[in-house]
């Protein structure tokens, strides 16, 4: 078996990212949990998985320095589900999750007008239940609008689970749709978080991202 090239040093602010070689794709790859976000300059990949959570995958498709994301809208207490006109809590981590990760890649060499994006995740995996799914996806395309950007492809919604493997060098995205097995896996991730964004007090001693 080759040895793998040494591995890329991160961008300052990402050292905490989990990266390892990937023989699958002979690149080093960047795992991203929910709450997180990973920009590159390198030939890298970065992966997630997916339930209800979306991921924006957005690059310069010039200079190729891009990175994906991985959020949730933090439901309202005392709600199921999420209350889109209930700004405080429809747009606080939401906002955070795109505007970061946007600014670190114009930080680091990109440029709004050759900025490309991709939409994965907002899956409502869980039968009966409400379908924070959807707006997630709402929240995100509302988003792009607002922020005059162009998505390029997207794959969101349904009822399945996915993990999403993103190479920003190119702009590929290879895509996995989970069988329903790994629902449980996923819903428990995402649980968990979501229980994080809801429980953050508003001083901020928590940091998620």
């Amino acid at each position: 078996m080759p040895t793998p090239p040494n591995k890329p040093l991160p961008l300052p602010g990402f050292e905490h990212i989990k990266r390892a070689w990937n023989e699958v794709y002979a690149a080093y790859a960047a795992r991203l949990n929910p709450g997180e976000y990973y920009v590159t300059r390198n030939d890298e990949c970065i992966y997630t998985t997916l339930g209800s959570c979306i991921s924006a995958c957005i690059r310069d498709r010039v200079s190729g320095v891009g990175g994906m994301n991985h959020f949730m809208l933090p439901a309202v207490p005392g709600d199921a589900g999420l209350k889109s006109e209930d700004v405080s809590y429809a747009t606080r981590y939401g906002n955070f999750a795109m505007e970061h990760m946007i600014n670190e890649i114009l930080k680091n060499g990109g440029y709004r007008k050759n900025l490309e994006v991709k939409l994965f995740g907002g899956g409502r995996i869980i039968a009966g239940m409400t379908d924070v799914g959807k707006r997630n996806i709402e929240f995100v395309r509302k988003y792009i609008a607002i922020e005059g950007l162009q998505v390029t492809s997207e794959d969101v919604g349904d009822t399945v689970p996915r993990m999403v493997v993103y190479f920003p060098s190119t702009g590929k995205v290879r895509v996995k749709r989970l069988r329903s097995l790994h629902n449980n896996i996923v819903v428990d991730m995402e649980s968990s978080y979501q229980r994080q964004i809801v429980e953050k007090p508003e001083s901020g001693e928590v940091e998620l991202f």
